[in-house]
């Protein structure tokens, strides 16, 4: 199962058979959204959460920091490396800025404010993962990009130089300096910025490895047996960053959720779970909070150890607990 993704009719394929939902799908959503009571957005209004630049000093201890921006952008430091993924700073996570699923709170520091980076990921060119705005002005830093096959045009349009782009197929590996190695690997999902061009670029996890930590960056997928394989191939993991949010049983093939997500942990050999992709849009059908309630009740059962900072806090993944609870502020 851990193989380069393949295309049939110019479209890429999952890993594994993927039903995806048709306009019955779309046309039951708008009914759900049309008589749900679930509080979606946050009241009142999350945050301001800002990041003291001066953590940034100082070389984490344990060799591994991570700097939750929100959804699935992090500033992830590992032996000496710095990787930011799936960056996203615009307002809303839409193809236009008046109109979508606005975020809950402004990004915790500028994009002029972060450190030196040797490295921006991209795991697939949706919106809440690919913010053209973040994009022109990363550009601006001459960082290499890495990508799926086919991000890069996107990459290259709105100013990243080419030879920045390294675009991966999955199962293909960098070297991204400092002793730390990138490799894509798959995941099961899809891709498009629009109806008309779904499954033309790829979709894809990472597996960060350094020289003492090694870290899993799941994006967005739907359950798969290669969790397993490449928990058996790359793991153990000293964290893994798996998604929760934006979950309904209607899309279980192509999201995890928090009981897939603790599953997935699991099967990756990891040590501590960080959950991503909650707490910053309005994507799903439940309460905003829901996800990771859920997610801290049943841990503790499955012997998960969660990693669970506040929002712009850099944080140490080590053996002391990180769990800020910063959600319960707004919801008690």
């Amino acid at each position: 199962m851990l193989k380069p993704a393949r295309k049939d009719d110019k479209k890429f394929q999952n890993p594994v058979p993927t039903q995806m939902g048709g306009l019955r799908l779309m046309v039951e959503s708008i009914g759900r959204l049309a008589t749900s009571r679930a509080e979606r957005v946050p009241s009142p209004p999350l945050g301001p959460f800002r990041t003291d630049l001066a953590a940034f000093e100082p070389e984490p201890m344990s060799g591994l920091r991570i700097t939750w921006m929100g959804h699935s952008t992090a500033l992830i430091e590992v032996d000496g490396c710095r990787i930011l993924t799936d960056p996203v700073w615009c307002e809303r996570a839409s193809p236009v800025q008046f109109l979508g699923p606005k975020r809950f709170f402004e990004a915790p520091l500028d994009i002029a404010d972060l450190p030196p980076l040797d490295a921006v990921l991209v795991s697939h060119d949706h919106y809440d993962h690919l913010d053209k705005r973040a994009i022109a002005a990363l550009a601006q830093r001459g960082t290499p990009f890495f990508c799926s096959l086919g991000v890069g045009k996107y990459l290259a349009a709105w100013g990243v130089a080419a030879d920045k782009i390294t675009e991966l197929n999955w199962m293909q590996s960098v070297d991204l300096g400092h002793g730390c190695t990138l490799t894509a690997t798959p995941s099961r999902h899809f891709s498009g910025r629009s109806i008309s061009n779904r499954f033309e670029t790829l979709w894809s996890s990472f597996v960060i490895r350094g020289s003492r930590n090694t870290v899993f960056f799941g994006a967005d997928s739907g359950w798969f047996d290669g969790f397993a394989e490449i928990g058996q191939s790359f793991g153990p993991f000293d964290l893994t960053m798996l998604e929760i949010g934006a979950f309904d049983p209607a899309w279980s093939n192509i999201h995890l959720g928090p009981d897939r997500a603790a599953e997935a942990h699991l099967a990756l050999r990891g040590r501590q779970m960080m959950p991503i992709h909650w707490g910053l849009f309005n994507l799903a059908f439940h309460d905003w909070w829901q996800p990771i309630e859920r997610l801290i009740e049943i841990a503790p059962d499955k012997g998960i150890s969660l990693f669970l900072p506040q929002p712009g806090q850099p944080a140490e993944v080590s053996q002391a607990l990180v769990d800020s609870q910063w959600w319960r502020r707004k919801t008690e």
